[in-house]
C-alpha cells in the first residue's frame, strides 16, 4: 500500500491511533501493536509524560523513538486553553512540533467550536506548529483551516465516541474533493466497515481511538481496524466499478457461448 505524508514525513500506516479509554498501558501497547500504527495521539492533560516521576509514563509503554506522537488538546474548550497546552507538550517532548489541535464546544456533545478553532489555529501555525486539526465536516470551515496553514484536516464522521459512522459522507467528499493537505476521518468510527468506507471515500487516513480501546477485545479489534484501513485504501485505488440500478450486461459474455449461434 502506499504511504501516507504528512508535513513531509512518510508513514507506513493510515491508521492513526489513541492512547486513553485502555485498562493499563500494557493493554495500549498491545493495541497499538495490533493496528499497525506509526502515529499515536496523546492527551497532553490526561496522561503521564513524565510529569508525575511516581506514576507509570506513556514513555516507557510507547517509546518515542519507536511511535511518532501526536499530543492533542482533549478537554480544552478555549483557543487561549488549547495554545497553553500544546506549548506544555513542545516542552514535555523536547521541542515535537507535530500536534493535534481540538476545541471543543460543549462537555456533552464535544462537538468542536469552529471559532476557537480557526484563532487557536492561527496562533499555532505562527508559533511554528505543524497543526492536524480536528472540525466539523463544514467544508469551507476546512478549507479556511488548510489556508491558515495546517498541515491535515480532520473532519469528524460523527460525534466523537459514539461509534454511529460516517453519517455525510457528501460532506467529506466535498472536503477530500478540495483539498490540497491530507484528510483524515476523526471520530465517531464505531467497526471496522466504518473505517472501510471512509477510506473508500478517498480519506488519507483515519483516527480512532474509542472504537478499539472500548471494544469487548480492544487488541483484536485493532487488527480488524488495520486490516479495514488496508483494504479501504486499496478499493479506493483500484478504482470501483460504477453503482447502476439495472444493467443489461451480465458477468459473463454471451457471445461465444458453445452451442449458440
Amino acid at each position: 500500500m502506499d504511504n501516507l505524508v504528512i508535513a513531509g514525513q512518510t508513514y507506513a500506516s493510515r491508521l492513526l491511533v489513541g492512547t486513553g479509554k485502555y485498562k493499563d498501558f500494557d493493554e495500549t501497547r498491545r493495541a497499538v501493536d495490533a493496528s499497525g500504527a506509526n502515529i499515536v495521539t496523546v492527551a497532553i492533560r490526561r496522561t503521564n509524560l513524565g510529569q508525575d516521576a511516581s506514576q507509570p509514563s506513556l514513555l516507557d509503554a510507547l517509546p518515542p523513538s519507536q511511535f511518532t506522537y501526536l499530543p492533542n488538546t482533549a478537554g480544552c474548550y478555549s483557543a487561549d486553553d488549547a495554545i497553553r497546552t500544546l506549548r506544555l507538550a513542545r516542552e514535555l517532548l523536547d521541542g515535537h512540533d507535530l500536534v493535534k489541535l481540538e476545541v471543543l464546544g460543549d462537555p456533552n456533545t464535544l462537538y468542536p467550536n469552529v471559532v476557537e478553532t480557526l484563532r487557536a489555529a492561527e496562533v499555532l501555525v505562527k508559533d511554528g506548529f505543524k497543526v492536524m486539526v480536528y472540525t466539523s465536516d463544514d467544508p469551507i470551515i476546512a478549507k479556511q483551516l488548510e489556508e491558515i496553514g495546517c498541515v491535515a484536516v480532520m473532519p469528524l464522521a460523527s460525534l466523537i465516541g459514539s461509534g454511529m459512522g460516517i453519517l455525510n459522507p457528501w460532506n467529506l467528499q466535498i472536503i477530500i474533493d478540495q483539498a490540497k493537505v491530507p484528510v483524515v476521518v476523526d471520530a465517531g468510527v464505531g467497526t471496522a466497515s466504518d473505517a472501510a468506507i471512509a477510506m473508500e471515500l478517498g480519506c488519507d487516513a483515519v483516527l480512532m481511538n474509542t472504537a478499539i480501546a472500548q471494544a469487548k477485545d480492544p487488541v483484536l479489534m485493532a487488527s480488524a481496524m488495520r486490516k479495514a484501513v488496508e483494504a479501504g485504501r486499496e478499493a479506493y485505488l483500484a478504482g470501483r466499478m460504477p453503482k447502476k440500478i439495472y444493467t443489461a450486461s451480465p458477468s459473463s459474455p454471451t457471445t461465444g457461448i458453445i452451442g449458440s449461434k
